[in-house]
């Protein structure tokens, strides 16, 4: 198995490491071989620029400044996303990777004289991640239509596998979480990280 953890969190003692750490923790476990791109760490730059839009759909340059994003992508057989959910979405870091890295040739195939639609290029990916935390309460997140999961895990998948297995899970109203409640999260992550990679708990206890 071989992991990729996409990781969007500005501080490093957030809890948010933590959902990371555990995510990490599992598929070590597992035996996985794991990547992780620390976005903020990296100081990755989310805005795709001019010269970027302009070779966007030629194959041969776009890959230009994200040929590591790019690489890791394709190496991949299990893609997992890590992040806080912010104004209902995730944050511009992490939507600004998505805009520079799943570009044509690596994401997806553009129509051409076939085909009048995108095609999708992920399809080695065969399982897709998501682990988040959220201010608001579940309902209102549902209400407003949860865009920063929909965008994953109904947009970049399909990009992936047709039977790729999908993972979530949310600590909601995190502004007034406890410690039992983030350490029962973390448990929840541990195990959903385990089922979508078809581990088993008692490999290893998790470590955060």
């Amino acid at each position: 198995m071989r992991a990729l953890v996409v990781y969007c969190h500005p501080r490093p003692e957030s809890y948010t490491a933590a959902v990371r750490d555990t995510v990490i923790a599992r598929l070590d476990a597992s035996g996985a071989e794991t990547r992780l791109l620390d976005l903020y760490a990296r100081d990755f730059k989310p805005c795709l620029d001019a010269a970027e839009h302009e070779r966007y759909e030629n194959t041969a340059a776009n890959r230009q400044g994200i040929t590591r994003d790019a690489d890791s992508l394709q190496w991949c057989d299990t893609l997992i996303f890590v992040y806080p959910t912010w104004w209902y979405g995730m944050p511009a870091m992490l939507k600004g990777w998505l805009d520079r890295v799943l570009v044509p040739g690596v994401a997806f195939l553009m129509p051409d004289g076939e085909q009048s639609n995108i095609r999708p290029n992920l399809t080695h990916v065969r399982r897709l991640g998501v682990f988040t935390t959220c201010g608001a309460s579940w309902w209102l997140t549902r209400l407003i239509g949860a865009p920063g999961r929909r965008t994953i895990l109904r947009g970049v998948r399909l990009l992936c596998a047709r039977r790729c297995r999908t993972a979530f899970a949310a600590h909601y109203l995190m502004d007034s979480s406890t410690s039992v409640s983030r350490a029962r999260h973390l448990e929840a992550v541990a195990a959903r990280t385990d089922r979508l990679i078809g581990a088993s708990r008692s490999a290893q206890p998790v470590t955060t």
